[in-house]
């Protein structure tokens, strides 16, 4: 797909061009040169007041595909992902069958081949996601998985936890842990605070997270292993990880985009689009996950896009499926924030292939193309119409967002919003 984008403003610290307004010229899939002024035959995008960067990339995606296709396939996914500017999807592994084998891995790997997005598939910690024995997580890593999680599930056994963090070591693996302590979260739904009791339901409190993040980081630093912390949510968390990483333990961490600007008043509606996993907190927490982001404390934000059918979401609060589907979303969210856009790619773009050991692509001559050209001005409405997934489970459908991705371009294809 040959493409001249002109007149965009390069934001990518990689790239030699950073912060230059310039033209770039796209043959089959490689930007063979850029500068100020560029004539072509190809297919031109005026992108004049716009910024470009390299692709997204998600951390903490959930896909039905195997077994939950009902709720989004590799497809509907990829087509969410690329209209978010989304060019690389780290996917949780609970599915039906969860991705506990190599089976599993390279059946994704195989079925995600040639889309614009790419896919990278996570495998379980434990067998079967059952928290009890290893899963097979050295073959998972050799035919491809990235990383290593339990998804939804934490972890609750430290012996298994230990276990996992000290196999992953002998092949440069990564543990990622979801910090929840169920025995302290017990089966209540929201966060334990002063809404929680105006709603008159039991709540969950941030020591809950807290707990299995401190567990955690002694593991980590017991076994001298690297560990990621996937959609921490409370002040006290990112306080922790900041002195973990003061004490130069190998940790990183991610916050999922909607637990920046949403907090727990938006439930006094008893709205169950607004159920998440971890709960929403309070502002003094959304505060000091900005801060964390702002000081490095936090390096990605994740969509931690979670499709469900109607008739999981749309029932009764207590008895809703907790998440929202955000790929397309989450770069809105993210310009909500405030922080500065270099920030932004930063956390959207580089860092989580950098947690990963993904391959960062720069805006440079003679490299692939993998970017996104989007609007931090331009505002828009989600609606049911331009949602590219299978599910509809978001609130912020029919709101008006600012900040838009308007072209996407990865693996010699496009999509233009």
């Amino acid at each position: 797909m040959n493409l001249l984008i002109k007149s965009a403003t390069i934001t990518d610290p990689n790239s030699p061009f950073n912060n230059q307004t310039v033209d770039i010229l796209i043959e089959q899939g490689i930007i063979v040169k850029i500068a100020a002024q560029i004539k072509s035959d190809f297919e031109v995008f005026d992108a004049s007041g716009k910024s470009v960067s390299p692709g997204f990339f998600d951390l903490n995606c959930n896909i039905g595909e195997l077994g939950l296709e009902t709720k989004e396939d590799l497809q509907t996914g990829a087509n969410a992902a690329a209209a978010g500017g989304f060019t690389g999807l780290a996917l949780m592994p609970n599915t039906q069958p969860p991705v506990h084998s190599k089976s599993e891995v390279e059946f994704i790997l195989n079925k995600a081949k040639n889309k614009l997005v790419d896919i990278y598939p996570l495998g379980t910690i434990s067998y079967k996601g059952e928290g009890k024995d290893l899963s097979e997580m050295y073959d998972m890593y050799k035919s491809g998985a990235k990383a290593f999680t339990d998804g939804k599930y934490p972890v609750q056994d430290a012996g298994l936890m230990e276990r996992a963090l000290l196999y992953a070591q002998g092949f440069d693996g990564l543990v990622f842990s979801y910090p929840e302590d169920k025995a302290i979260a017990g089966k209540a739904k929201v966060h334990e605070g002063v809404i929680s009791t105006i709603l008159g339901m039991k709540g969950i409190p941030s020591l809950a997270e807290e707990l299995m993040i401190a567990r955690d980081l002694y593991l980590a630093e017991y076994t001298g292993s690297k560990i990621h912390f996937t959609t921490i949510s409370t002040a006290e968390s990112v306080e922790l990880v900041r002195k973990a990483k003061q004490k130069g333990l190998k940790v990183t961490c991610d916050v999922a985009a909607h637990h920046l600007i949403l907090t727990d008043e938006a439930l006094l509606g008893f709205d169950s689009l607004y159920k998440v996993k971890p709960p929403l907190r309070t502002q003094p927490d959304a505060d000091a996950l900005i801060e964390g982001l702002k000081d490095g404390t936090i390096d990605a934000i994740v969509t931690q896009h979670t499709p469900h059918e109607v008739e999981f979401k749309d029932v009764e609060f207590e008895v809703a499926e907790y998440g929202m589907i955000g790929l397309q979303t989450t770069f809105s969210l993210a310009v909500k924030t405030g922080l500065p856009i270099e920030l932004l790619i930063e956390k959207l773009a580089i860092n989580p292939r950098l947690v990963l050991n993904v391959e960062v692509p720069a805006i440079t001559e003679n490299s692939k193309a993998n970017l996104v050209v989007f609007d931090t001005q331009q505002e828009w409405i989600y609606t049911k119409q331009n949602n590219q997934s299978k599910s509809y489970n978001s609130p912020f459908i029919g709101q008006p967002l600012k900040g838009k991705v308007l072209l996407t371009y990865n693996n010699n294809q496009l999509f233009k919003a």
